[in-house]
């Protein structure tokens, strides 16, 4: 068999800038290239010597589609380090900020980012012309998200209210009703998005790796639990660097992460889908029965399905957290915690899977060292690693389908490869 390469100059219907490289020989794989040359940002060089009241605001900035879990997971290791503990109302009001984030971000990517590949448009612009209802309910379930982003955070995109220890404004009770409604009203939507993501022709692919997501024992955890995954890793957020490491390649400006003596591995809604399904509401397991989806699954393109199961899941268990809150008056004013010299850790669930923040603080609350890892970083390896499997597979195929089956597959990851590419080392004597 001839040399078959696959080129992309710019994969299209991510988040951000991205290429694949895919090398063939006698129909084995030489050489995949999963690059990302958007350049770096140096947001962990930028917020040094920041105090730690900016630090949730900065690291929002590092992506529109997503700040909600930047937020959170730079506010949790804020008051990590400091020793400040939040009540069970600031609890309740970050996870429902974080489920609003996740319902528009998966909406996103089921409807017009991935969606276009198994109908047979090249857009969602073309696929509205002949499917309007489809296109209507993607947008309807996308401005919930956002509006429960704007009620909770006071602004859809990179929300304002949520500060270390609290919020600066509790949400009204009357604003919450009328998300409650919309939230119940919707909730045909969110079904019928798992049964439609049920009924694409997902490519038949499996590749046993490593799947990694937040633990809990009592709920589907989204912004804090234990690390665990399928092949037994079970550790605290703090020991994340004991187990988790990265390299980088000449070919991106984002670094892979591996499993400390493992290798890559896989993050975001099949990972936590996997390993959590039974957390998830009734409602959402009788779904993904339905989808046929039986955990463990390693078929990366399951994540669509995964997906769409956890669009449900979270109108669902908003509508929980809407009827527990108790709207107490805990409303803090920024900058009102004393700080103090100390080093925090947090892990949260952004919608595209685990993502890390570290920061060390001198005895006025000055960042010293910052360290982010983001889902793209993480599971950049393990997409490479899955196109190594596919492509032989497909290779057969004319160039044209089989570059868009690789497209496709990087989709279902639905990389945020702005989120990826922060600081990188240079080697003065080769620069």
């Amino acid at each position: 068999m001839p040399v078959k390469d696959i080129d992309v100059d710019y994969i299209a219907r991510v988040e951000g800038q991205g290429q694949l490289r895919i090398r063939t020989l006698d129909g084995n794989v030489d050489l995949v290239e999963f690059g990302i040359f958007e350049p770096p940002k140096f947001f962990e060089a930028f917020l040094l010597g920041r105090k730690y009241t900016e630090v949730h605001e900065l690291t929002s900035r590092i992506c529109g589609i997503c700040p909600v879990p930047h937020q959170i997971a730079a506010l949790r290791a804020v008051e990590n380090a400091m020793g400040i503990e939040v009540s069970e109302q600031t609890e309740a009001l970050r996870k429902l900020l974080s489920y609003g984030s996740h319902i528009q971000s998966h909406v996103l990517s089921l409807y017009f980012l991935t969606a276009p590949d198994y109908l047979g448009y090249d857009s969602i612009i073309t696929m509205a012309k002949d499917k309007p209802q489809l296109v209507k309910r993607a947008l309807k379930l996308k401005k919930l998200g956002n509006d429960i982003e704007e009620v909770v955070g006071a602004r859809a995109v990179h929300p304002t209210a949520a500060v270390v220890g609290g919020f600066t404004e509790i949400p009204k009770k009357r604003k919450m009703e009328e998300l409650k409604r919309r939230l119940v009203d919707s909730m045909s939507d969110a079904v019928e998005t798992a049964r439609f993501a049920s009924r694409l022709e997902l490519p038949k692919f499996e590749r046993r790796c490593e799947h990694i997501a937040l633990g809990s024992n009592n709920e589907y955890p989204i912004i804090k639990g234990r690390l665990v995954s399928t092949e037994g890793l079970n550790v605290e957020e703090v020991q994340y660097r004991q187990f988790f490491k990265e390299s980088q390649v000449d070919y991106s400006w984002a670094k892979h992460s591996t499993v400390v003596d493992r290798g890559s591995f896989l993050v975001g809604p099949l990972a936590r889908v996997n390993l959590n399904h039974k957390r998830m509401s009734e409602r959402s397991q009788e779904l993904l029965d339905e989808a046929g989806f039986k955990p463990l699954v390693f078929n990366p393109f399951m994540h669509v399905v995964a997906r769409a199961a956890e669009v449900a899941n979270a109108v669902e268990t908003s509508i929980e957290i809407i009827d527990n809150l108790k709207y107490e008056d805990e409303a803090v004013v920024e900058d009102s915690f004393k700080p103090k010299a100390g080093e925090g850790y947090a892990v949260v669930e952004a919608p595209r899977g685990i993502l890390y923040h570290n920061y060390r603080f001198n005895d006025e609350g000055i960042v010293e060292k910052a360290d982010i890892v983001t889902p793209t970083a993480h599971f950049a390896r393990n997409v490479e690693n899955d196109l190594r499997e596919f492509v032989p597979q497909i290779i057969a195929n004319p160039l044209k389908a089989a570059t868009l089956r690789c497209e496709m597959l990087v989709r279902a990851y639905d990389p945020c490869i702005s989120c990826s590419v922060h600081l990188q080392k240079v080697d003065k004597r080769t620069a």
